[in-house]
């Protein structure tokens, strides 16, 4: 079994656990590979093997940025480990009414069907057509994987 630290084009970071290189090859080539914070496909591999300073940076390294810096901090992992919590959450105590999400909002904020958690896709117009009607609204971006079981 290998364990490879992955990283999304978001600069997202995550762990993947593969039967061998090939697999992680294979699986990222058909697009079965993907983050579980924002869905992407294009995941790259990191290095694993710990990294020995030596010296002072060198000139041909770019400085990583404010945002890199923090994804790789221990702060940043457990933000994201924090986020994933909340958004499997939301998938376990919302009914997904999908596109139906504005006509099911405003049912329920007109009492013509019981309360209860809602998610779903609206349009822009939409969105703001509700707000503007007092119907309370998170718009939220919500992995694609994680409605799927996680492996």
């Amino acid at each position: 079994m290998k364990v490879l630290n992955l990283q999304c084009s978001h600069q997202h970071v995550f762990e993947g656990w593969f039967a061998s290189e090939d697999e992680f090859v294979s699986q990222r080539a058909s697009g079965l590979l993907v983050c579980p914070l924002c869905s992407d496909t294009v995941i790259e591999k990191m290095l694993s093997a710990p990294r020995l300073n030596l010296g002072g940076a060198r000139p041909d390294e770019a400085p990583a940025s404010p945002a890199q810096e923090l994804i790789a901090s221990p702060q940043g992992r457990e933000l994201q480990a924090a986020w994933l919590k909340v958004a499997r959450r939301i998938m376990a105590e919302t009914d997904d009414v999908g596109t139906q999400f504005a006509e099911e909002a405003r049912k329920i904020h007109y009492g013509e069907v019981p309360e209860r958690g809602i998610r779903g896709q609206a349009s822009l117009a939409q969105t703001q057509a509700l707000i503007e009607e007092g119907i309370a609204v998170l718009p939220l971006a919500l992995p694609e994987a994680l409605k799927e079981p996680l492996q």
